[in-house]
């Protein structure tokens, strides 16, 4: 009960749970049954085709989530065969990281582990944290400052920042001075939602603000807006050596100085023992650092429509 229980929690679902298990959903709902009668509570709630836990079910998930995965791993301590495994690994990550390593990262396990599964789950600052905790996830890869006693992380790499926008673009061709980026119409991909990011604490703390025109939550979204307007928007320099994404793109050094964004890979103490876990984080962070540095390779070569002018920074004091 407390296995088919783990996965119920971690899954949020009966169906999921069931393809976790290796179950049939009506074998999943039996022992669910006898939870109930075990446990005197409901415990879970349908909420469309997702399962919410009873303040029971949670209390009790909070209680044994780490022992269940401790025991789990001392059980399976030895049995990790990468290409016999038929294990699934869920990583939380951002749409840009998954356009970076997913591909790569993917063919590698399908020549080495065919049986594995890779699942992407949607990545938000504010929720990674959790997620981790929740056992959810197993990885997050992205921008991880949560950083604390029952989480790990290991750096992957940093990224600057520059500004794009469509070639012919009255700013195109040439440096960029702080008043024109302010007074531009600025793109934002953000997770979150909120219209502020990185540049905007930088601009912040000089008493200084920008205008965001447009937000999207997914980055992909980001090269055919500014092909088709006349929005500028700041991205992160690793992207530039994506041909295809600066096909028709103006890139320009920004006219302050933006502190780079490190990138993490992430996971939760309990699986520090976990020889899965072990394996294909190495793999993880193999492949990302390679993407890395052949993004960067990619960025000093002609990339066709790219062009890159370098603006000197505006200096003037901070107020």
């Amino acid at each position: 009960m407390l296995h088919v229980f783990s996965a119920i929690m971690t899954e949020g679902s009966i169906t999921r749970a069931a393809d976790r298990l290796g179950m049939t959903q009506p074998a999943v709902s039996n022992v669910v049954s006898r939870m109930r009668i075990a446990w005197k509570d409901p415990l879970f709630v349908k909420r469309g085709r997702q399962v919410e836990p009873t303040s029971y079910a949670q209390s009790l998930w909070d209680q044994i989530r780490n022992p269940l995965h401790e025991l789990s791993n001392a059980v399976n301590s030895t049995r990790f065969t990468p290409g016999e495994s038929r294990r699934t690994f869920r990583i939380a990550v951002t749409d840009l990281i998954l356009e970076m390593v997913w591909q790569p990262l993917v063919s590698e396990l399908q020549q080495c582990a065919p049986g594995i599964d890779l699942h992407a789950v949607p990545f938000s600052p504010a929720t990674a944290a959790n997620h981790l905790r929740e056992a959810s996830v197993d990885f997050v890869i992205g921008f991880f400052e949560q950083h604390d006693h029952s989480l790990r992380s290991l750096w992957l790499f940093e990224t600057g920042y520059v500004l794009a926008m469509r070639s012919g673009h009255d700013l195109s061709g040439r440096p960029v001075d702080l008043d024109s980026f302010l007074n531009a119409q600025h793109l934002l991909a953000t997770m979150s939602g909120e219209a502020h990011g990185v540049v905007d604490d930088t601009l912040n703390r000089r008493g200084l603000e920008r205008r965001v025109a447009v937000t999207v939550n997914h980055f992909s979204a980001v090269p055919n807006l500014l092909r088709n307007s006349d929005l500028v928007a700041t991205i992160p320099e690793v992207i530039t050596g994506d041909c295809e994404f600066c096909a028709g793109i103006s890139i320009t050094s920004l006219p302050i100085e933006v502190e780079p964004t490190n990138l993490y890979l992430a996971w939760h103490t309990r699986h520090d023992r976990d020889p899965g876990i072990i394996w294909i984080r190495s793999m993880i962070e193999r492949v990302a650092k390679a993407c890395w540095e052949k993004a960067m390779a990619a960025r000093e070569l002609d990339c066709g429509p790219l062009t890159v002018i370098n603006s000197g920074l505006d200096n003037r004091p901070i107020n």
